[in-house]
């Protein structure tokens, strides 16, 4: 493993996926189990995404962690699934670990909600009720974080969580991923926390696996931070790591103002 530094941002780049997630998953335990040190009860926002299954799956089997003091949240979904679809946000967390581990509670965001307004309202409450202490997330091929594609990012964002359109790139990684047959069958909507949202946090552990995500992540750490390629903000965060395999982290010696550390 070898460790990197552009901005504020600490880059640790794997030899393995499998290596990536077990060691992302390592030090989020870690850092939840000190946090629950000081305090009765944290709150955490998980990413729902093909990227993050090493690291839910080691994260899960972390017996160490007291996740009844734990709070969850996903920060996307998507509009108009059915709501057994596996697709969904909140149904490939609950699978992979709300369903494993004893949480305090978990907050799903409803993609069928007959006012998508009033659950943007509704679950912004639930966030704005105490501070959110950890955010583990991914980025996809366009730099999105959550569902803040270019077309709709916005660092300034006076919202929560909104309903955007989903842009073309975003919707095609859906099919890449494996989630969906055809584009046709991606949801063309979804809500989705917004930057401000996840941002506000105490600590983000952003985990970026695999060779279709080598642009994304060499883009957001060589241009200029902007809304262009959202996930450029994380160099800016008082204390955010990626994790990088050796396929996502493929680019890393071309990008200016790296530095090992």
């Amino acid at each position: 493993m070898t460790v990197y530094q552009k901005d504020k941002l600490i880059i640790k780049k794997y030899d393995s996926r499998g290596e990536m997630g077990r060691d992302a998953a390592a030090e989020v335990s870690g850092a939840m189990r000190t946090l629950l040190n000081t305090k009765p009860g944290i709150r955490v926002i998980f990413a729902a995404a093909p990227s993050q299954n090493e690291f839910l799956e080691s994260l899960s089997r972390e017996r160490s962690t007291d996740f009844s003091r734990v709070t969850a949240f996903h920060m996307d979904e998507y509009v108009g699934l059915q709501a057994d679809a596996p697709q969904g946000f909140g149904n490939f967390l609950r699978e992979r670990i709300f369903a494993k581990c004893l949480f305090r509670e978990v907050h799903y965001l409803n993609g069928l909600a007959e006012d998508l307004e009033e659950e943007c309202r509704r679950y912004a409450e639930l966030l704005h009720s105490e501070p959110i202490d950890i955010v583990c997330m991914g980025i996809g091929e366009n730099s999105h974080i959550a569902f803040n594609d270019p077309e709709v990012a916005d660092f300034r964002d006076r919202k929560t969580v909104k309903v955007v359109a989903l842009d073309p790139v975003c919707r095609r990684q859906q099919v890449n991923d494996g989630c969906f047959s055809v584009i046709d069958e991606v949801p063309t909507h979804a809500l989705t926390l917004t930057i401000p949202a996840l941002f506000g946090c105490k600590q983000i552990f952003c985990v970026v696996p695999a060779k279709n995500k080598m642009d994304a992540v060499y883009a957001s750490l060589n241009n200029a931070i902007g809304e262009k390629y959202p996930a450029s903000i994380l160099r800016n965060h008082r204390s955010a790591i990626m994790y990088v395999d050796g396929e996502s982290g493929a680019r890393l010696p071309e990008i200016e103002g790296l530095k090992i550390v």
